[in-house]
């Protein structure tokens, strides 16, 4: 059996079984499995998770009882199957079918002649596959054709136009570039290139931030750079926010929404290890990464602790010159990294998203010190979630005024989608 088969569709399983996040359960099972290319594993679980609805309208066609009647363990075998069919050109085709029906013996025993079944038919009627009609249901057919939840076309159709939405929607589809933050405190940029030049990397300089590199190359955190702290991968979306932060050497800030800690290493690099970060999460084992990150990159000044960023902490009332609101949120502008959030059910949780961050961000302005800084930032594109949240705090507390406010849009800025609105409180407290 195919090493790199078998690894992509154990990570596929833990994704759709387990609800594993797509990026550590390709690693995971990396590990494990010990595949030839890791690159053709990446790319088959990344295919079939983006296509996935596109995936299961073309197969609901071609079984006779519909896609209900399958397992999921067949269903991805064949989701794989298929993917390699129609959109691995280097993938013979005999390969695809031959190697899906092994992965069938082994994982669901007495399936394998219906995915030998299924895979041939597609291949004898995929000319004829056709999506749904637009002119009958637009929502549908640009559900199907980019692979998204109704109810996330449904919501951005209301905010942008047609054509809009459908470039949002196909951006969200494509593979990012590597980006990452050069760590200022263990080397300069002009360095890091250098360095990263000699092992055979190819990089160029960012867009929005002065130090992001686009890397292009493989086994970027597996070199002694990485380990050594000289830089972090990270989107420039995500870089910006701690630009925006603008925290000054000798601050205390405040990230409450702390965990993994990417925007809160950021702005321990910009403070040069002056001052205090305090970065709290709920869960204290989130923590413990922040603390480990800290560690790799030479960040002394950062305290994290466990609290519930919805209540207010009295002890730090007007103590913070800077305050972060990294909050909760859908995820929806960061597809193109966990193309799984596509499919995220509107829940009631997801529902009650804007009412819990709006609870944050009132709770948390209270630290803010009078002439200091409140920033809001999320990684979804949803007004509700973003605009609205905002605008009501700003309506509830006027001694906070907006100082500005920015969407980035992956296909508009090439970043990931991000939201980040800055306020600054009034230097008087009356």
């Amino acid at each position: 059996m195919d090493a790199n088969r078998k690894t992509a569709y154990l990570a596929l399983m833990d994704v759709e079984s387990r609800k594993a996040y797509s990026n550590l359960a390709i690693n995971h099972q990396i590990i494990v499995n010990r595949p030839n290319s890791q690159g053709f594993v990446r790319e088959l679980v990344y295919g079939v998770l983006e296509s996935k609805l596109t995936l299961d309208y073309y197969i609901d066609q071609l079984l006779t009882d519909g896609i209900d009647s399958v397992r999921l363990p067949e269903l991805t075998i064949i989701r794989m199957g298929i993917y390699q069919l129609g959109c691995m050109n280097s993938v013979p085709e005999y390969a695809a079918v031959n190697e899906s029906v092994m992965l069938a013996k082994k994982y669901c025993r007495g399936k394998s002649g219906l995915v030998n079944g299924v895979l041939r038919e597609y291949l004898n009627k995929k000319m004829q596959l056709r999506l749904p009609d637009r002119a009958d249901d637009e929502v549908k057919y640009l559900s199907v054709k980019y692979s998204y939840a109704p109810w996330i076309v449904e919501m951005w159709l209301e905010y942008y136009s047609t054509d809009f939405v459908e470039e949002l929607l196909r951006a969200g589809n494509e593979t990012p570039p590597v980006t990452v933050r050069m760590n200022w405190l263990k080397v300069m940029k002009k360095d890091l290139i250098s360095k990263l030049e000699s092992q055979g990397f190819e990089a160029e300089e960012g867009k929005l931030c002065q130090n992001a590199l686009n890397v292009r190359g493989s086994g970027l955190l597996d070199t002694e750079m990485y380990k050594l702290g000289m830089f972090t991968p990270q989107d420039e979306s995500s870089m910006l926010v701690a630009e925006k932060v603008d925290p000054k050497h000798g601050d205390v800030v405040m990230d409450v929404c702390a965990a993994p800690g990417g925007k809160t290493t950021a702005i321990g690099e910009r403070m040069n290890n002056s001052g205090k970060i305090i970065a709290s999460d709920i869960y204290r084992r989130k923590l413990d990464i922040v603390d480990k990150e800290a560690k790799r990159l030479g960040i002394t000044n950062i305290e994290t602790r466990s609290w519930d960023a919805t209540r207010v902490d009295s002890s730090m009332i007007y103590k913070a010159d800077r305050v972060l609101v990294d909050a909760p949120c859908s995820g929806l502008g960061v597809t193109r990294r966990k193309p799984e959030i596509k499919y995220k059910a509107f829940s009631e949780d997801m529902a009650l998203l804007p009412k819990k961050q709006l609870a944050i961000l009132s709770a948390s302005s209270h630290y803010v010190k009078p002439g200091g800084r409140l920033v809001y930032s999320t990684c979804t594109i949803n007004p509700a979630e973003n605009e609205k949240v905002t605008d009501t705090f700003l309506k509830k507390h006027p001694e906070f005024v907006k100082v500005e406010r920015t969407l980035l849009l992956p296909n508009v800025n090439g970043t990931d989608g991000f939201f980040i609105c800055v306020m600054d409180r009034k230097a008087s407290i009356l």
